[in-house]
């Protein structure tokens, strides 16, 4: 079974940037695809970016030019750094690892998923 813990959200004033992370207690190549979700109040959950071991990177178009994810090192971390935060970035982030090589941009692709963390961003 894996573990997904996220952390680094928070209350965010707009304009500002953030980083999140997704801490996995396993993954190797063929369980490597990884991406990050998000859910604002009353809206379905929806695609982020994803990663998988080789730094192959795909995004929402939403997500290209503020969003960036990456692995650390050792591929046991994930980050999701964010600039220029807007109060529409505003939702709980969910951390989502599948036993594939491949990210999906669908929710429904993925084996395990973290707790979510909360990311408020004022204005």
């Amino acid at each position: 079974q894996v573990q997904l813990v996220e952390s680094g959200g928070g209350v965010v004033q707009a304009g500002r940037s953030l980083c999140l992370s997704c801490s996995t207690s396993r993954r190797t190549y063929t369980t490597s695809a990884m991406s990050w979700f998000r859910q604002a109040p009353g809206k379905e959950r929806e695609f982020v970016a994803g990663i998988n071991w080789n730094d192959f990177t795909s995004y929402a178009a939403f997500a290209k030019g503020r969003f960036t994810i990456s692995n650390d090192g050792a591929k046991s971390t994930v980050y999701l750094q964010v600039s220029h935060l807007d109060p529409e970035d505003t939702a709980v982030y969910y951390c989502a690892q599948r036993a594939s090589s491949c990210a999906s941009s669908i929710r429904f692709d993925y084996d395990y998923w973290g707790q979510g963390t909360q990311v408020t961003v004022s204005s």
